[in-house]
């Protein structure tokens, strides 16, 4: 049987961490979506949708749920990587307090949980998708998203495009609250002075055009913007022939308020410029 050609995406990660979401967002977004397929039946799928007219578009959600079979998951993207195929894996990570939380509202039990607690059944699935997380072409941390929030970023990462490119999600965040986990590359903000401490800029944030100017004129910002500018030029290509096009880089300061705010929109509006799609987050924003 001829190869097939066309796109997949294999949405997998932590139960509860929002994989009907992100399917739900797929499907919005034109592809055709089959939840809880078994991986040992990728390749008949996909054999079977070979001959529409439009070639594959497919988003499978593959997890834990399969049991026994998911264990076959590694196995069945080796298999595919001799097709002609744009193969995509979309990992939706969260924390276990997080995870927690939604799964009791769901009043479901973990599937891996059996007799034990839920932390059980959590810890238990960490360890099976370990190997998953680390090979993922676009890693989302949904600790901190809403159902809106996580559909919007689903959307950035797999819209259509006519040329391959590189989607950047830049993340604004305070160190007090902990590095985002789905980071890519990380920048520190904290070497540039404070607006915090000057009073009238305190209770501003870096939205505010009176403290993005305090933070963009200081001596090191620029000369700062210029290198990573260039560093992100870089590795551009280099994310391209690793075939990674979601990008997420993490703009931190102490509180993720002032500086980090100010910094994340001007590395946007530079990548923007450059002609990547830049989408900005900020995360910790209004925590204080």
């Amino acid at each position: 049987m001829t190869d097939p050609s066309g796109d997949l995406i294999i949405v997998t990660g932590m139960t509860g961490a929002g994989r009907s979401t992100a399917a739900k967002a797929l499907e919005d977004l034109g592809w055709f979506v089959i939840d809880n397929l078994p991986p040992q039946l990728l390749l008949s799928t996909l054999d079977l949708l070979s001959g529409t007219d439009q070639g594959v578009r497919l988003a499978v959600v593959v997890d834990v749920r399969s049991r026994g079979f998911f264990g076959d998951l590694r196995d069945a993207i080796e298999a595919l990587s001799g097709r002609r195929l744009r193969l995509r894996v979309l990992f939706l990570e969260a924390s276990d307090d997080v995870l927690v939380r939604r799964q009791d509202a769901a009043r479901r039990p973990h599937p891996l949980q059996g007799g034990y607690r839920l932390l059980d059944g959590i810890a238990q699935e960490r360890d099976m998708v370990r190997d998953l997380r680390g090979d993922a072409d676009v890693l989302i941390d949904t600790s901190q998203l809403n159902v809106h929030e996580l559909a919007g970023r689903v959307a950035t990462a797999f819209a259509d495009g006519d040329e391959p490119a590189v989607r950047a999600t830049v993340v604004s965040f305070g160190f007090k609250y902990g590095i985002p986990v789905d980071a890519d590359m990380v920048v520190d903000m904290r070497f540039l002075p404070n607006p915090h401490w000057v009073p009238e800029l305190r209770p501003r944030s870096g939205l505010d055009e009176d403290v993005r100017a305090y933070v963009l004129a200081q001596p090191t910002a620029e000369p700062f913007l210029d290198r990573l500018d260039a560093l992100l030029k870089t590795v551009d290509g280099g994310f391209l022939r690793e075939r990674k096009q979601s990008v997420n880089l993490a703009v931190g300061c102490t509180g993720g308020k002032h500086r980090s705010v100010a910094m994340a929109e001007a590395i946007a509006q530079r990548m923007r410029k450059r002609g990547l799609e830049a989408t900005v987050v900020h995360r910790d924003l209004g925590r204080e």
